[in-house]
């Protein structure tokens, strides 16, 4: 068994064979490992497997556990503006302090990222940028993307010792497809987000599909000849697992859920969890053709489904992090499982085990076969139907323009309040933000709480200021405009302010909000607070 080990702190990574329970021997690695499979590279006697090792840009492939061949992802053109500040840096026509700037624009503005010299520039202090630039400035410019994903695509044959292709996924939104023999790229495939977790079936030389489970929450399938995706599946949640059950694929989320889809991206089925999906993993036992989904749980279990129904659950002292089913040893059946806290449990299958559906509602519910007590027709009902019989077409007719003139409202509603700002989520890519009230109190004093966020996922924003509009007959505002300081994307700022009912009639009113930007009169976004009545008074 193979196990690549983070090390200390992810300090030290190193690649680890076991026997049984003990370590037999132990390998370096230069960077933290992303993914690890075995395949065969050559139809020649002995078929050895070999292991390939994602880390970095680079995939290390070791034959017999001894070091065999080296692939590096090839080098991305470097941004020319970024190129352009580093010659005249050569040329000592800027000092570091005007390159810092003008590459921290860059970064800001440009679609493409600056490459790791640049990257580790903009980290350093004041002092130490002179010596940075003058030791780098002759260098040339390298910017070289990572392995996030990898798993193997059979050549040409469907059998299980048949020469595989290493399918990998990389941080530049590319999917790669490699030879096994000359390690040359085959296929080179665009995806619009990062790929986090890949699954294939088929055979390259004939047909094969490929799905792809990304960063942005959707899954993107992809054929043999098609360079961009062909269906795409909109997730509700980010995707934590992947992984296909004959013509399934079965999909774990942060919501704590599994879901099942087609390739065309058609949802069959969705069974909750008890607790968060930490890691999964395929099941399967040939002897009894049995496929099944594995996943291990944040509470501590491991829960084996076929399609929606429950056949085993296994308890373990600690939460799961990877699983591993398969042959070891002697045994075709045998789970592997590491935890959270650094420990390895083996588990073997009975040989005359069975798995029963036991926890899953497999089928309509109960419900669907009782009888329901219809009751008979009137003469009423049935002059509706012959109504509808003859006049069907012109109440569709009917129906589809109420039903356009209502999309049509809608939509002219819904440019109006994002010309006027006057949605509570901003609309602009520039400056996003959302904003959210909240009053408390009895009156006639009521406390005004304002949550704004900054919803972007890098980039803070400074310069804004709230504004409230009110009645001043009805209401006072001691603090009815104020600034508002850095947002740091991801946080939740209250902002608060009390308002004081005026009215002793128990009169209430809207009281407007407005996010504006320093020098500019149109407003970012806005927020109607309706406020209560006085229940003070009331009481009174």
């Amino acid at each position: 068994m193979v196990v690549g080990d983070l090390g200390p702190g992810g300090q030290q990574p190193r690649l680890k064979v076991l026997k049984g329970p003990l370590v037999m021997t132990e390998s370096p690695l230069p960077a933290l490992p992303a993914a690890a499979a075995t395949f065969l590279m050559e139809q020649h006697e002995p078929r050895t497997p070999a292991l390939a090792l994602a880390s970095g840009p680079c995939v290390y492939v070791y034959k017999n556990l001894r070091p065999y061949f080296k692939f590096s992802l090839p080098q991305l053109p470097p941004n020319p503006l970024e190129q352009d500040l580093w010659n005249q840096a050569k040329e000592d026509r800027i000092d570091p302090l005007t390159l810092k700037e003008m590459l921290e624009s860059i970064r800001e503005t440009a679609e493409e990222p600056l490459s790791v010299q640049s990257l580790r520039f903009l980290q350093l202090e004041l002092s130490e940028m002179e010596a940075f630039v003058n030791q780098h400035k002759s260098s040339s410019i390298k910017r070289q993307t990572v392995i996030t994903t990898m798993t193997t695509l059979k050549k040409n044959l469907a059998d299980e010792d048949a020469v595989s292709c290493l399918v990998l996924g990389t941080e530049n939104k590319e999917l790669l497809v490699l030879d096994p023999e000359a390690f040359t790229i085959l296929a080179k495939m665009s995806l619009p987000s990062v790929p986090v977790f890949l699954e294939v079936s088929g055979q390259f030389d004939v047909e094969f599909r490929l799905a792809a489970a990304c960063r942005n929450g959707n899954i993107y399938i992809l054929r043999r000849d098609s360079k961009h995706p062909k269906y795409c599946i909109e997730l509700s949640a980010q995707p934590v697992g992947l992984i296909r059950v004959h013509k399934v694929l079965v999909v774990g989320s942060t919501q704590d859920s599994l879901h099942g889809f087609t390739h065309k991206g058609k949802k069959l089925w969705t069974v909750q969890m008890p607790a968060a999906i930490l890691t999964m993993n395929l099941l399967e036992q040939h002897s009894r053709g049995l496929q099944a989904v594995m996943a291990g749980l944040a509470n501590g279990e491991v829960r084996i489904y076929r399609d929606k129904a429950l056949l085993n659950v296994i308890h373990t002292p600690d939460a799961v992090t990877s699983l591993c089913f398969g042959r070891y040893g002697r045994e075709d059946n045998t789970l592997i499982m590491t935890t959270r806290g650094g420990g390895l449990i083996i588990k073997i299958l009975k040989r005359t085990a069975v798995f029963v559906e036991g926890g899953g509602e497999v089928g309509p519910p109960p419900a669907q076969a009782m009888k329901l007590n219809v009751p008979r027709k009137t003469r009423l009902y049935v002059d509706q139907t012959l109504r509808e019989r003859e006049a069907g077409t012109a109440m569709h007719r009917a129906f589809q323009t109420d039903l356009y003139l209502l999309r049509l409202r809608a939509a002219r509603a819904y440019l109006q309040a994002l010309e006027s700002s006057l949605s509570p989520v901003s609309a602009t890519a520039r400056e996003p933000l959302k904003l959210h009230a909240v009053v408390q109190g009895l009156g006639p004093t009521f406390k005004l709480t304002l949550h704004l966020q900054n919803t972007s996922t890098a980039r803070p924003v400074l310069g804004l200021l709230v504004c409230c509009l009110y009645n001043e007959a009805l209401y006072s505002l001691p603090r009815a405009f104020f600034k508002v300081p850095l947002l740091v994307p991801g946080f939740n700022y209250p902002l608060e302010t009390f308002v004081e009912s005026l009215s002793n009639k128990g009169i209430s009113d809207i009281i407007k909000v407005l996010v504006l930007r320093e020098g500019q009169s149109a407003p970012l976004l806005s927020a109607h607070v309706n406020m209560p009545g006085n229940e003070g008074l009331a009481a009174a």
